[in-house]
C-alpha cells in the first residue's frame, strides 16, 4: 500500500452532505420593493411565519415595510409602511414569542416596538407600543432574549450594550466594557451569556446581568468588521472577519478561553463582510457575504477540527441582506431545513431560498427535525433578572410547519374571576380606531336639527327616570349592585356607570353638533360655488 493510499480517508459521511439551495420562482418572490441603500452592516430583513419585514429607502426619517408572508408578487408602490422613526432604521427583529410584535432601532437613538395586526397594515403606522430611550448615539443592533419574555438587548454607537425590560420600559443593565464601536452580538442557547465583537479587534464573552467580562481575546487582525455567533450549547463560538492581508476568515473559539482559536481557516479574498447563521437543530452554520451571490455551509461537530465544509449555493445576483425563517415556519414535506429571504443588491426583490435535504419520501423525517424551540417563553422577565436560567421550551415539528406564536395575556387583578384580555387584541382595536376616518354628513339642515332635538329630549327624559329610580339606593363601590336592563339594552350597575353613560351621550351630542357645523360650512361652500358658476 502506497503512502498516498494510507493518507486517503475517503469521503466524510454526513446526512447533510447533499444539501442544496433552491431559489423561489419569480411569482413567489416579493417584487417592486425600494430596499434601503444604507451601508450599515445589518440584514435589513426580519421574517416569521406570519410576516416579512424589510427596511426601505425613504427621503426623510426611517421606515420599513411589513408584508404578510403569503402576499407574494409585485408590491404596490404606495403600500403602507411603519414610519415612526425620525432617522434611518438600522435593524429590525421580530419578537420570538409574539408574531405580531416587532422591534426596530434607528439613527434617532431610539428603539421602538410596533404591533402589526393580522393581515398586515391598512395605512401608514406611526403609533408605537413602546419607545426605549437610553442610547446617546444611534442604535446599531438589537437582539431578543431566546428564552425570557420581554427582554431585549441593544448595542449602540455610544459603545454601550443596554438590556431592556420592555414590559416596564425600563433598563435592566448597561454594559460599558467596550472602548470602541460594537460590530455584532450574540446570545447562547439559554441566554445566560452574551458575546460581542468590537472595533478594537477583541472578542468578549460577558455575563449580561452583572456586566462582568468572563473572557476576552484578539479576534481577527483585519480592520474591517467581524461577526460572531454562539454554536448552540456546545460552549464554542464562531467568528468571521478579515486577516491582516484582507483575506476573509472564520475561526472557532472556546468560550472559556479566547487566548487563541481552536480552528482558523481562510474563506476567500473578497471584500464583503461575512455573516454567520447557525442552525442549532442540524448543527449547520451558513456563511453569507454582503455583496456576494453565494452562501457557503458547514457542518459543526464536537471533535477537531470542529467544522467541515459541505457545499455552497451559487447565484449571480449579489445580496444586500438576508432574513431567516424560524424553524417552526419551514415546510417539512419537502425536507426544508433552513430558509433565507435574500434582499437583492441591484433589483428591488426579496427572494426566498430554501435549503433542502434531498429525500425520496415526503414523510416526516425525525433525524432531520429534532424538537425545536417553541414560541413560548421559558422564563418571565423578572425571573431572568433575578438570576434564573432555562433552556428553550421545545416542540415537535411532526404536526407540520407554520406554527404561530401564543398570545400574551393580561389579567385584571382588581376583579378576580374576570375574563382575561388578550393584549394584542387591545392594540389591534386601538389601531383600528385610529385608522377610522370622519365621514361628513350631507343631510339637509332641517332634518339634522330635528334629529338633535329628539336625541336631546330622549336623553334628558331617560336620565331623569334613572335618577328617580336609583336616587334612593345607597351605592357601595366595593359591591356593585346589579340592576335591571333598561329599554336601551344597557346594564346600569352603579352611580359611576350612570355618569359614564351620561358622558358618552354628551360626547355623541358634541359629535353631532360638529357634523352639523361641517354641513353648514359645506352648504356655504356649495352656495358660493353656485354663485360663481352663475356669474360665468
Amino acid at each position: 500500500m502506497t503512502n498516498s493510499q494510507v493518507g486517503f480517508r475517503g469521503v466524510r459521511s454526513s446526512k447533510f452532505r447533499h444539501v442544496y439551495g433552491e431559489p423561489a420562482k419569480r411569482e413567489k418572490c416579493y417584487d417592486n420593493i425600494n430596499i434601503t441603500k444604507n451601508a450599515h452592516d445589518s440584514q435589513f430583513c426580519a421574517v416569521n411565519p406570519k410576516f416579512v419585514a424589510l427596511v426601505t429607502e425613504v427621503a426623510g426619517g426611517g421606515a420599513f415595510i411589513v408584508i404578510p408572508i403569503e402576499s407574494t408578487g409585485r408590491l404596490d408602490f404606495n403600500a403602507s409602511r411603519v414610519t415612526g422613526h425620525t432617522g434611518p432604521v438600522l435593524d429590525i427583529k421580530w419578537n420570538p414569542f409574539n408574531d405580531n410584535v416587532i422591534a426596530s432601532c434607528s439613527d434617532d437613538c431610539t428603539i421602538k416596538l410596533w404591533h402589526i395586526p393580522d393581515g398586515g397594515l391598512s395605512m401608514h403606522l406611526t403609533e408605537w407600543l413602546v419607545e426605549l430611550q437610553g442610547h446617546k448615539r444611534r442604535v446599531a443592533y438589537i437582539e431578543w432574549h431566546p428564552c425570557a419574555e420581554n427582554i431585549l438587548f441593544s448595542a449602540g454607537f455610544d459603545h454601550l450594550v443596554i438590556i431592556w425590560d420592555i414590559e416596564k420600559g425600563e433598563t435592566v443593565n448597561v454594559i460599558d466594557c467596550h472602548p470602541d464601536v460594537i460590530y455584532s452580538m450574540s446570545l447562547n442557547r439559554d441566554g445566560s451569556l452574551l458575546t460581542t465583537t468590537c472595533k478594537d479587534k477583541k472578542l468578549r464573552v460577558i455575563e449580561p446581568r452583572s456586566g462582568i467580562v468572563k473572557s476576552e481575546g484578539v479576534c481577527h487582525a483585519g480592520s474591517k468588521a467581524s461577526k460572531v455567533t454562539f454554536l448552540g450549547s456546545s460552549g464554542r463560538l464562531l467568528t468571521t472577519g478579515f486577516s491582516r492581508h484582507s483575506d476573509r476568515q472564520y475561526s472557532i473559539w472556546d468560550q472559556n478561553d479566547l487566548s487563541k482559536p481552536l480552528t482558523i481557516d481562510t474563506i476567500d479574498s473578497s471584500s464583503g463582510v461575512v455573516f454567520p447563521f447557525f442552525d442549532c437543530d442540524s448543527n449547520i452554520v451558513f456563511l453569507a457575504g454582503k455583496g456576494d451571490g453565494n452562501i457557503r455551509y458547514y457542518e459543526v461537530t464536537d471533535e477537531p477540527p470542529y467544522i467541515h465544509f459541505l457545499s455552497q449555493f451559487l447565484s449571480g445576483s449579489p445580496q444586500r441582506g438576508l432574513g431567516i425563517m424560524p424553524k417552526r415556519g419551514l415546510n417539512i414535506h419537502i425536507c426544508e431545513i433552513f430558509r433565507f429571504y435574500k434582499l437583492h443588491a441591484i433589483k428591488g426583490i426579496c427572494e426566498p431560498i430554501s435549503m433542502i435535504v434531498p429525500r425520496k419520501s415526503d414523510q416526516f423525517h425525525e433525524d432531520l427535525y429534532p424538537d425545536t424551540a417553541a414560541p413560548k417563553p421559558a422564563l418571565s422577565a423578572q425571573e431572568w433578572i433575578k438570576g434564573l436560567n432555562a433552556n428553550p421550551i421545545l416542540m415537535s415539528m411532526k404536526m407540520g410547519g407554520n406554527i404561530t406564536t401564543y398570545k400574551p395575556r393580561v389579567y385584571n387583578n382588581n376583579k378576580p374571576g374576570t375574563t382575561p384580555i388578550v393584549a394584542s387584541q387591545n392594540n389591534k382595536m386601538k389601531l383600528a380606531f385610529l385608522s377610522t376616518e370622519t365621514i361628513p354628513d350631507y343631510r339637509p339642515k332641517d332634518l339634522i336639527e330635528e334629529k338633535i332635538k329628539k336625541t336631546t329630549t330622549n336623553q334628558t327624559t331617560k336620565f331623569q327616570q334613572l335618577q328617580q329610580r336609583f336616587g334612593h339606593v345607597e351605592v357601595n363601590n366595593d359591591i356593585p349592585l346589579i340592576k335591571e336592563i333598561n329599554s336601551m339594552g344597557d346594564t346600569i350597575t352603579t352611580e359611576h356607570d350612570l355618569k359614564v353613560a351620561y358622558n358618552q351621550q354628551s360626547e355623541e351630542l358634541r359629535k353631532v353638533k360638529k357634523q352639523l357645523a361641517n354641513s353648514e360650512r359645506r352648504v356655504k361652500e356649495l352656495e358660493e360655488l353656485v354663485k360663481k358658476l352663475q356669474k360665468k
